[in-house]
C-alpha cells in the first residue's frame, strides 16, 4: 500500500524514480523496491517523503488521518498561510516587506480571520445553515 501511495505522489509531481531517489537520498533501485512492494521505506525515509510531499506520515502509511473540527482546521490553515507567506520574503508591489510589516500583517490577518469566523458561526446558528 505505501508503495502505491509513493508512486502516485511521485507521478503527481511528474518525477522519475531517479529524480525522486535523489530528493529522498536513496537509490533508484530502492524506490523501485518500495513501489513494487518488495521493500518498505525506513522511518527516516518516510519522514523525508512526507515532508517533501507535504503529507502526513499516517497518509503515507495508508492510515486514516484524524479529522480536525472545522474550527481547528480553519486555524491550522491560517497558521500555515501565515508561515508560508509572511516569513518567506514576501513583497508588496516593488517593496520588500520588513519584519515589522510582517508582524503587523500577521496581527491584521488574524483579527480579520477571527472576526469573519465569529460572524460566519453566528449566521450559521441563526439560519440553521449558511450559503454563500
Amino acid at each position: 500500500m505505501i508503495g502505491q501511495i509513493i508512486k502516485d505522489l511521485r507521478r503527481s509531481k511528474k518525477l522519475s524514480q531517479t529524480e525522486f531517489a535523489k530528493i529522498v537520498g536513496v537509490s533508484q533501485t530502492t524506490v523501485t523496491a518500495w513501489e513494487t512492494g518488495k521493500a518498505e521505506p525506513s522511518s527516516s525515509a518516510i519522514t523525508r517523503i512526507a515532508d517533501y510531499f507535504d503529507v502526513s506520515t499516517d497518509y503515507l502509511l495508508g492510515r486514516p488521518e484524524k479529522k480536525l473540527s472545522s474550527e481547528e482546521q480553519e486555524t491550522k490553515d491560517l497558521k500555515k498561510f501565515l508561515e508560508n507567506n509572511l516569513d518567506n520574503g514576501m513583497t508588496f508591489g516593488d517593496g520588500k516587506v520588513t519584519q515589522e510589516d510582517r508582524e503587523k500583517l500577521e496581527i491584521a490577518l488574524t483579527q480579520i480571520f477571527y472576526r469573519y469566523h465569529d460572524e460566519f458561526k453566528k449566521r450559521k446558528e441563526e439560519k440553521g445553515g449558511f450559503k454563500f
